[in-house]
Parts: structure tokens; sequence; C-alpha cells
């Protein structure tokens, strides 16, 4: 009988920090199972840096909680006087930051969804 391996996580995040800011790489999806780690993690940062940097290249998938995560963070980062800026985002999470108006409730802020276009 062979061994079960362990649950794989859902999004794993690997941080860099730089003196201008921090990135933080997401691999994976941000659902409702992995949004609170995200959450976790970030806020965490925010006392350190001036600016994080979500860098969506591998993500495969976003729902609500994801959704309601990153907004959760892009206020916490404003009440403690840093940035959120989200990168690399690919069309499909592009469009769903379009389809639900996410991208208008951080009209104002042009560098939250600071993609980078291919």
């Amino acid at each position: 009988m062979s061994a079960t391996p362990g649950p794989i996580s859902e999004l794993n995040l690997e941080t860099t920090k730089s003196p201008e800011e921090t990135i933080v790489r997401c691999t994976g999806k941000i659902t409702s199972g992995s949004s609170g780690v995200l959450q976790t993690t970030v806020r965490g940062l925010f006392p350190e840096t001036k600016c994080v940097v979500l860098d969506l290249t591998n993500v495969s998938y976003m729902d609500s909680s994801g959704l309601g995560a990153i907004a959760g963070l892009f206020f916490s980062a404003k009440r403690q006087n840093s940035r959120l800026k989200l990168i690399n985002l690919n069309q499909r999470l592009q469009e769903l930051f379009r389809l639900t108006k996410m991208a208008t409730v951080f009209e104002g802020h042009e560098d939250f969804l600071g993609y980078t276009p291919d």
C-alpha cells in the first residue's frame, strides 16, 4: 500500500523584499479556502513596507472570496499609509475585475490594476 500525500495547498505565496516594495508571487487558486492565508500574509507586510505588489502571473482561478480578500487588502493598505498593487493579471482575471465592476471601486488608484501587458 502506498502512502497518500498530504493535501496540496490551493495557494502558494512567495515573498521577495526590496527597499522600495515587497512582491508576493501567488501561485494557484484564490478561493474561500485560501483567501484567509493571503490576507494574513499580506496584512502582516503593510507595517514593514510602503508598497505590496501581488504578482498574479500564476493564479489560475479566483472566486468571490478572492475578490473580497483583494478589496479588503486594498483598504487595509490605505488605512496603514501603504499601497497594494496587482500585476500580471491574465485575461480571465482582468475580465473578472471588469465584470464584477471591482475595477471601478479603485478609480483614482490607477496603479491598483497595474498589470503589465505581454
